[in-house]
């Protein structure tokens, strides 16, 4: 299986940056993980929502430009279902059995996702109705991926 992470901006922190890499490694053993960074556009002080609008079309185009035909693709976004571990494994193991052999996620910036990118999604999935940094989000979407597996392989996992 693959799973692959789409998402717009660079981590900046190394803590976050060296999170991310521990999960990957973590994951190694369960599925090919990777973490592709699209360019972020810069939004200025105050833009308004015409500009806001053009910065989410350009974040989308480059966002499409990663997902493939043959994936299923995941966003997060405040209105997706929220869901516990337990059902996110089952989630997984569920895409995994019926043939979905690549899943992508996709995490917006900081302005959020632009709607071309939402219609594209085959499951929209929300992890709470706060909003997090989207580089955090990162760190936490690789630690359930990670959690969610080890549930699926019946190892132990901190509750």
């Amino acid at each position: 299986m693959r799973i692959t992470i789409i998402a717009v901006g660079k981590i900046k922190e190394k803590y976050y940056r060296d999170a991310v890499a521990e999960y990957a490694k973590r994951l190694s053993r369960y599925c090919r993980f990777q973490v592709i960074e699209v360019e972020d556009e810069k939004t200025p002080e105050g833009a308004s929502t015409s500009v806001q609008e053009q910065i989410l079309e350009k974040e989308a185009d480059h966002i499409l430009k990663h997902i493939s035909q043959d994936a299923c693709v995941i966003s997060l976004e405040i209105q997706g279902k929220q869901m516990d571990s337990l059902t996110f494994a089952s989630c997984l193991e569920r895409l995994a059995t019926y043939g979905k052999s690549h899943i992508q996620f996709i995490i917006g910036g900081s302005l959020g996702l632009h709607e071309n990118v939402s219609r594209q999604a085959d499951e929209k999935l929300s992890f709470s109705a706060m909003t997090f940094p989207h580089q955090l989000m990162r760190v936490i979407l690789a630690e359930q991926i990670y959690r969610g597996f080890r549930i699926i392989h019946g190892e132990p996992y901190h509750k």
